[in-house]
């Protein structure tokens, strides 16, 4: 019997590394795909609310695209504008870096006798600039996979609105209520859950917006929109998103380091709030998943899809928590993946 236990856990092992293989293979499609499901529970509602009203279908469906594209034009806009501005200041920026690292280097000379040419041959302009170029592929890719999304995201769609019908069709009455009855709980609460995290990061970017603008940081934009993007990702999302307005304001106001010091203050108010206050409270314990199932979930899918895995992984394990919450055989697995806190509650209370 242990025999056979143990070549099941070696099987399963090896059938997890060969999806996981396969995957990361079709990531190309598999990313715009995952993106369309998860939009699909945003946009799905609004598309089964139009039906009912008598809208046809396609027209609910064209309506809720044209919706999606213009959020998407307005966001490339958006980009479009920050990239001018970054530009426009790109001279200037690598001015001061010169500048900063020139004293940086004769510090070093004079008290740790390390040679100033000892770095001469780097240059910073060339580098920077290399990444900006990264950056430029890396928007033209991200259009590519728009495209995909959406065209994911149609057939999703057209076909949610007769999802029900197909159940009552295809089983017993009673089997078909419960499978209806839970397929509607899973797409409500993740619904529910998306949306929550879409406020909840929209609150966190407006309030960092605010506050580097209050501080007369530059590009105090750019950064909200990136704190609204890196909240997806958690525990690090918020370190990676305070990481570029700190270094920003180091070089912005050079010499003085008391500024990117409050900088770092308030971002990290920010973000500890945020993550550590409000979004408990609105999200409940219900869809609080174990730090371990976090870490485990942000490592496994940065490690198949790179960034934009990380930036899923959460989501992705929400719902994954919430399918198995909604079916009894996969109860104890929604229950290991909670952070346990509603269980310990109960025992102190009894």
């Amino acid at each position: 019997m242990k025999r056979l236990n143990l070549i099941v856990g070696l099987l399963s092992v090896l059938v997890l590394f060969v999806v996981a293989t396969a995957f990361k293979a079709a990531q190309a499609v598999l990313i715009p795909l995952m993106i369309a499901w998860l939009l699909s529970y945003i946009c799905g509602p609004v598309v089964n609310y139009l039906v009912h009203k008598k809208v046809p279908l396609g027209l609910a469906v064209f309506s809720v695209l044209v919706l999606v594209l213009l959020v998407c034009y307005l966001s490339g806009i958006f980009l479009y504008g920050r990239v001018q501005s970054f530009a426009s200041e790109y001279q200037t920026y690598a001015e001061r870096l010169t500048v900063i690292f020139n004293d940086m280097m004769y510090n070093l000379s004079t008290r740790f006798d390390v040679p100033e040419t000892a770095f001469a041959d780097i240059n910073w302009t060339r580098e920077i600039g290399k990444r900006l170029l990264t950056a430029s592929g890396n928007v033209a890719n991200f259009i590519g996979n728009l495209i995909m999304v959406l065209i994911f995201l149609v057939f999703m769609l057209l076909g949610k609105p007769y999802f029900k019908y197909k159940v009552n069709k295809a089983f017993p009455e009673d089997r078909a209520e419960t499978f209806s009855t839970v397929a509607s709980s899973i797409s409500k609460q993740i619904g529910q859950y998306l949306v929550v995290k879409v406020a909840i990061s929209g609150t966190t970017a407006v309030l960092v917006w605010l506050s580097l603008t209050m501080l007369d940081v530059e590009f105090a934009l750019t950064w909200g929109a990136l704190a609204f993007f890196l909240n997806f990702i958690p525990s690090i999302g918020s370190i990676l998103a305070s990481v570029p307005p700190i270094l920003l304001a180091v070089v912005q106001f050079y010499p003085n380091g008391w500024m990117p010091l409050l900088v770092a203050v308030m971002l990290l108010l920010i973000q500890m709030t945020m993550g550590n206050v409000v979004e408990p409270k609105i999200m409940g314990d219900s869809l609080n998943l174990s730090p371990v199932v976090i870490l485990l979930s942000l490592v496994f899918f940065g490690w198949l899809w790179g960034i934009v895995g990380a930036l899923l992984s959460v989501p992705i394990a929400a719902a994954i928590k919430i399918v198995c919450e909604n079916i009894d055989a996969l109860k104890p697995i929604s229950i290991l993946m909670g952070s346990g806190k509603s269980l310990w509650k109960e025992t102190q209370e009894t």
